[in-house]
């Protein structure tokens, strides 16, 4: 089931990678053409026109998101990531849509339709779309057919089966949505009853999955219309309402902008100075990552599991600064990740709130966070990058920044690989933002030692037979490497 859930996880970032270039787009669309966009002016210039055709531009991925979902969940969830299984989300996705329109739901009922169906068209339908694709994939892509239907075997079932699929699962769905879609409907409104309190809540829990990669589940239920809650897609698209909108993502700013850099800087003056110079050239590159992007990880995994009881400090101190910026008011949102790009694109949008205050903010949690690592550190006397033995200062070494050459690549997949117990340990195994995701036969030919002469990030194990790989934004490279030695030796 862990291993399941994991790749479900995984999958979600698929339709999610997919934000950033309707963020950039509505972003400075909505810079040209501010007043137009919330129903001011309408003299038609130049600036009106290029504004309004980005903004619509970015708008067909944020108003399209529940069947990116269907595509890209179809397709992280099968075997070998086969375009057959994308192809067949697809069909689940308009057989479930046709089928459940509110206008053929009223023929079949000779009634009107259940107002439940005119939100069936949703990203929880987009993810269970890919979820029937891809089980129909996985068990039917090798099907043999009778001679004279010999043509529609293999893969090209797949496609047929999963409308079948989903014509039963449609079927389930007319009776159970009207209960299912209310029952997550109140689970949202009482999330957000909450107020900055829910906030909080999301944000501390939200850094307290990273270790084992289940934080972009729980994210799909905040940030998209799984609960009716949908902060990010109604943030952007304008649809939200002012003040709420928002709330689950502006608080992630100070903490990945400037909380982190702040601890990254206690860690480096809390290591021996012999070994600061080191330390410096581990921590700064990924600051900045912290900072300008929002990728976080790098930083998290340098001391999360040489300090578990730092790392809980910092996600209590993260889920309280989102219940103070949304307090304040502030509001932001990211399409992406909290990082400064993001919120330069985000504080244009109708429904952005104060967003320059996150800058005033975050100078406050800079001088918090700094002191309150320190004091941490050195009070309990913990063991972050450079203090410790040299073994531990490897175990959380960052991968070499001239790794992207291609024969730097392959010796640490070789040593990812042998460490892993060889290709024939190896069940599956593929790449999320920053980690190569591994389902090994068996855990006990695993050996640590030998992964970490790859020099990853870092090492999770959220169950005996699966292995994550932390390498950070390079893992693409990384996983390629590896998947090349994998056909290899397996002589495919």
């Amino acid at each position: 089931m862990m291993a399941y859930l994991q790749r479900l996880g995984k999958s979600l970032m698929l339709p999610v990678a997919c934000l950033p270039v309707a963020g950039i787009l509505m972003g400075v669309g909505y810079f040209l053409a501010p007043s137009t966009m919330i129903g001011g002016e309408t003299e038609h210039t130049l600036s009106l026109l290029v504004g309004t055709f980005l903004v619509k531009a970015g708008g067909a991925v944020i108003d399209n998101m529940s069947v990116l979902f269907a595509v890209g969940v179809a397709l992280g969830m099968s075997r070998q990531r086969d375009g057959t299984a994308a192809l067949s989300g697809i069909v689940a996705w308009f057989v479930i849509q046709t089928l459940l329109a509110p206008s053929f739901v009223a023929t079949l009922t000779n009634a009107p339709a259940d107002p439940s169906f005119f939100k069936i068209g949703n990203q929880f339908v987009g993810i269970l779309s890919g979820l029937i694709a891809a089980t129909c994939y996985n068990r039917f892509h090798t099907l043999e057919l009778p001679k004279f239907l010999a043509f529609f075997s293999g893969k090209r079932s797949v496609a047929i089966i999963t409308a079948f699929v989903a014509i039963l699962a449609s079927l389930l769905l007319f009776l159970a949505w009207p209960l299912l879609y209310n029952t997550l409907i109140a689970l949202g409104e009482a999330v957000i009853s909450l107020g900055a309190a829910g906030a909080g809540i999301y944000t501390f829990l939200n850094r307290l999955l990273i270790p084992i990669g289940m934080h972009h589940a729980l994210n799909a239920v905040f940030w998209f219309d799984v609960a009716g809650i949908s902060d990010l897609t109604n943030f952007w698209s304008g649809k939200g309402v002012h003040g709420v909108s928002g709330m689950y993502m502006t608080g992630f700013f100070p903490v990945m902008m400037f909380g982190l850099p702040a601890a990254a800087l206690a860690m480096y003056h809390c290591a021996p100075p012999e070994r600061r110079r080191k330390v410096m050239a581990l921590l700064a590159s990924a600051a900045f990552c912290s900072f300008f992007t929002g990728i976080t990880e790098p930083l998290e995994f340098a001391f999360m599991f040489l300090a578990p009881a730092l790392y809980v400090v910092y996600a209590l101190m993260s889920g309280l600064v989102a219940v103070v910026v949304v307090l304040l008011p502030i509001r932001a949102g990211f399409a992406f990740s909290a990082g400064f790009l993001d919120l330069l694109f985000s504080s244009r949008m109708p429904l952005a709130q104060n967003p320059w205050a996150v800058l005033l903010v975050g100078l406050a949690v800079f001088v918090i966070y700094y002191f309150v690592f320190r004091f941490c550190i050195l009070h309990w006397n913990l063991r972050t990058p450079g203090r410790g033995n040299d073994m531990e200062m490897d175990e959380v070494d960052f991968y070499d920044p001239h790794a992207s050459k291609p024969d730097a690549n392959s010796r640490a997949a070789r040593f990812i690989l042998d460490g892993l117990g060889g290709s024939a340990n190896i069940l599956s195994c593929d790449d999320c933002a920053t980690r190569i995701r591994v389902h090994v036969k068996d855990p006990s030919l695993v050996d640590e030692s030998i992964i970490r002469k790859g020099k990853p990030r870092g090492i999770v194990r959220p169950a005996d037979d699966l292995v994550q790989v932390v390498i950070g934004t390079e893992v693409q490279k990384i996983e390629h490497a590896l998947s090349s030695l994998l056909e290899r030796e397996r002589g495919n």
